[in-house]
């Protein structure tokens, strides 16, 4: 079977743990295509659909997107970031916006009679960001649903029991995680440790052992 995993930087896993890499080391049957791109909105899945997903014919398609999106939404700073790298007029996603372009996006999958899940991911970095994403995890998940699409969500297997308050995020930070990548730094636990978060490093990017506790998870959901 092959099976194209679709999202943003989580999916991308360059940044962080890695969890399609090991979904790869359960499945080695299965072809597996990595189409994570980082900072992407669902805008951005929409629009390289074709190039990245459809021209390869895969059997199977697992979705997850959101963050961005949701970060757009409540964290203004960022907006130059999104529209910019990203290319998103106005620099944010609305809730409206992004319900309308997930449906689209799920359609165009069903129409092209590929098999499609959601995942939906979970963040820690402050209340506001947590409370967005849950905004926009609920948004898909009615979506997915009255398609009759598989929903996987990640929030109840990772959420802490509580959130810290922590100073929004700006410019400074988006910018931070470009040079941590292109530097090739990645001393996760310590930085985890440090931040004292549950399952990420920085708040929003998976250590390497969540990436494996997710890969389990999307092992079991899936189930092929």
């Amino acid at each position: 079977m092959k099976l194209i995993f679709l999202g943003d930087s989580l999916t991308w896993g360059g940044y962080g743990g890695n969890f399609v890499n090991e979904v790869k080391t359960r499945l080695p049957e299965h072809d597996i295509i990595n189409a994570g791109v980082g900072g992407n909105t669902v805008i951005n899945l929409l629009r390289r659909l074709e190039d990245d997903v459809l021209d390869h014919d895969p059997d199977g398609v697992f979705v997850m997107v959101g963050g961005n999106d949701s970060i757009s939404y409540t964290q203004p700073a960022t907006r130059p970031y999104y529209k910019k790298s990203q290319k998103i007029p106005g620099g944010v996603v609305t809730p409206e916006e992004y319900a309308h372009t997930y449906r689209e996006l799920l359609t165009r999958l069903q129409l092209a009679h590929i098999e499609t899940w959601v995942g939906l991911s979970a963040t820690e970095y402050n209340p506001s960001v947590v409370q967005a994403k849950k905004q926009y995890n609920d948004l898909t998940s009615d979506i997915a649903r009255s398609m009759n699409i598989p929903v996987l969500d990640f929030m109840p297997y990772f959420m802490p029991e509580q959130i810290t308050d922590r100073p929004a995020i700006n410019l400074e930070y988006i910018n931070r995680i470009g040079v941590r990548s292109q530097s090739g730094w990645n001393d996760y636990e310590t930085e985890q440790r440090e931040q004292g978060y549950k399952f990420t490093f920085d708040g929003l990017h998976l250590t390497p052992e969540s990436a494996r506790q997710m890969a389990t998870l999307i092992v079991g959901f899936l189930n092929l």
